[in-house]
């Protein structure tokens, strides 16, 4: 039996603020949308070029801003031009930390935040 990740779920209380996140910080296009407006809630599917695997954003109407709790950590990008990334990202203006690195190591990572606070690890591509 083969098995693979489908997605990942963020749940987001400006659904345009969300999406213009990651199309303009990262390259995600939006691969597919449902509205189920019966229901009060939106969901788009953003992919990574050369992906199949989506980050699902859930709009759910009149929500708010959602407690992401303390057991969620983050999910990982990673990029082939770590440093690039990085200077756009803080040229921007995003919520980004410095450039890190495993002790021992170099830089070959940092973290940056989405409108609704959910870290994003970008890590230097292997």
């Amino acid at each position: 039996m083969v098995q693979t990740m489908a997605h990942t779920c963020y749940r987001v209380a400006d659904l345009e603020k969300s999406i213009k996140f990651y199309t303009e910080a990262f390259d995600f296009k939006i691969s597919r949308e449902r509205d189920f407006k019966e229901y009060k809630f939106t969901l788009v599917y953003l992919t990574l070029p050369g992906s199949d695997y989506e980050l699902e954003l859930t709009y759910n109407y009149d929500h708010g801003s959602y407690d992401l709790g303390e057991g969620y950590g983050h999910i990982a990008i990673s990029v082939s031009d770590l440093e690039g990334l990085y200077e756009k990202h803080k040229e921007a203006g995003y919520d980004v930390t410095d450039l890190k690195g495993l002790p021992g190591f170099p830089p070959s990572y940092y973290f940056i935040k989405d409108p609704d606070g959910y870290k994003i690890e970008v890590i230097r591509d292997k």
